[in-house]
């Protein structure tokens, strides 16, 4: 069903325009919040995954090339009525090239419903490799990190309360889709008090592995902590890193040896080559 939009003003675009990640996930929704994908690739992985879609905003310009394989998503998933009962809105280029990001998503939004969250137990349930961020409120390294997780092994991706929500639109384009292919949850408010979760975890039978340049440090490529049947790699914000508690009460502290006096990457980095050296098990 196309709607036609002449002004950014439009009420229909409220969603779109003027409500912020944090008012999109507090609309009062039964599924518990909304969100938008960005472009059609991330749109269409969003459909794989099971989210329901509420609404489209598409460039006129750009309706073959982006809106075409999310309505054949739309027909393939959810059957041929899917598209026709589908809200579309249609707006020339002038008229949303004051939307943040534009210039990025190429022409193509969607509004979707949020799914009801799990638990930190349930998500942990039957998984051995997972990352978890600590307090990381870049949306960019959030995004990049669940990538490595997806491309490189990883179970799953657990995030502090504090952590920025994998679904705000530039984490999840970032991220390339795979917030929706890789499980991933945020922690409680009090579950990410203090050393809260890593106790959560031990019980859980999880050795935490702290990313961490310490005196005991040792080299990410460790045989003794490889060999571990259920592994948690904690990695912590850009600039402070991890807790100086968190890091004393992880099982294991890890570094990543490197030259020329430099001390540390960036931590989407850093993920993407700990994942790959402790994802190497002698039994795989």
């Amino acid at each position: 069903m196309f709607i036609e939009i002449e002004d950014i003003n439009s009420p229909d675009l409220d969603f779109y325009a003027r409500y912020t990640e944090q008012q999109l996930r507090t609309v009062e929704d039964p599924a518990g919040g909304l969100f938008i994908a960005e472009s059609a690739g991330v749109s269409v992985l969003a459909l794989e995954a099971g989210y329901e879609p509420v609404s489209m905003l598409v460039e006129r310009g750009r309706i073959d090339v982006e809106a075409g394989p999310v309505f054949e998503a739309l027909t393939r998933l959810l059957g041929s009525g899917a598209k026709e009962a589908l809200p579309v809105y249609v707006a020339d280029h002038e008229v949303l090239v004051n939307l943040t990001g534009y210039a990025l998503v190429r022409g193509l939004w969607m509004l979707f419903r949020r799914k009801p969250e799990v638990t930190v137990e349930e998500f942990c349930r039957g998984k051995k490799r997972i990352a978890v961020l600590y307090d990381v409120v870049n949306p960019v390294n959030v995004g990049a990190i669940i990538r490595n997780s997806a491309a490189l092994g990883m179970d799953g991706v657990l995030l502090t309360h504090p952590s920025v929500d994998p679904l705000t639109r530039r984490a999840s384009r970032v991220s390339m889709g795979t917030v929706f292919q890789i499980p991933w949850v945020r922690a409680g408010f009090e579950e990410s008090q203090g050393l809260n979760l890593i106790n959560i975890l031990r019980s859980y039978g999880f050795k935490m592995t702290a990313m961490a340049l310490t005196e005991d440090s040792t080299s990410v490529d460790s045989d003794e902590i490889r060999s571990n049947d259920k592994l948690a790699v904690v990695l912590g914000t850009e600039g402070t890193g991890l807790p100086k508690d968190v890091i004393r009460e992880c099982d294991y502290r890890v570094m990543i040896p490197m030259f020329n006096g430099v001390d540390s990457l960036n931590v989407a980095a850093a993920s993407a080559i700990s994942f790959w050296e402790l994802m190497k098990r002698k039994d795989a």
